[in-house]
């Protein structure tokens, strides 16, 4: 199986996930993680999605690794949840959309070309709508795309799990919020491992 870090400016008909997630490659998306699409979802679900991408978005700010994050039409759903935007590193680049994915924002794209990070991991809501069209449109664009499957919700279970078993059957790689930490990390001995492993307590 072929596979490439290169990044597309024009869309492939196919592409194959990366076997790992690495740290120098991988910058991290936020998606729409709204106070009021927060509210149609059940709340130990919402929970489970904050507390993961809180997780990793601690890790990203002590691994260095570039985050963006999207609102969908703010304007009538809301900021992002407050616990959100508490971790968010500083001067952030947070892109207003319509569109339900987030390649069709304005400057989305370019910020996550810019970056020159192939491995682009994705968390927020809904993993049937806007997570989905994200993915594969990044897919589509030559990244390799993976989504924190703890890190993702929708407001019906089916819509989520059909929404992992199509991004699955799309070459996007499925995993957890843990697993996108472990193996930002690699190895025990890594300078970061210890105070990254705090944050799994």
């Amino acid at each position: 199986m072929n596979r490439t870090s290169s990044i597309d400016s024009t869309p492939s008909e196919t592409k194959c996930a990366a076997l790992l997630c690495e740290a120098a490659k991988s910058q991290l998306v936020v998606i729409d993680i709204q106070a009021k699409l927060g509210a149609t979802i059940p709340v130990k679900v919402l929970n489970r999605v904050i507390d993961n991408t809180v997780l990793m978005l601690e890790a990203a700010k002590t691994l260095g690794i570039p985050v963006l994050a999207s609102e969908q039409y703010p304007k009538g759903l809301g900021p992002l949840e407050p616990r959100i935007i508490e971790h968010l590193p500083s001067g952030v680049q947070r892109f207003e959309k319509t569109s339900f994915s987030c390649v069709q924002a304005n400057g989305f794209l370019d910020a996550v070309r810019n970056a020159a990070r192939p491995h682009v991991v994705l968390a927020g809501m809904e993993a049937h709508v806007c997570i989905l069209q994200t993915a594969i449109d990044l897919s589509a664009h030559g990244f390799d795309v993976f989504v924190a499957e703890d890190a993702l919700c929708s407001r019906k279970l089916e819509n989520y799990q059909n929404a992992l078993s199509r991004m699955q059957q799309s070459g996007v790689a499925v995993l957890s919020a843990e697993s996108v930490v472990f193996e930002w990390l690699r190895d025990a001995k890594h300078e970061h491992f210890k105070a990254i492993a705090k944050l799994l307590r």
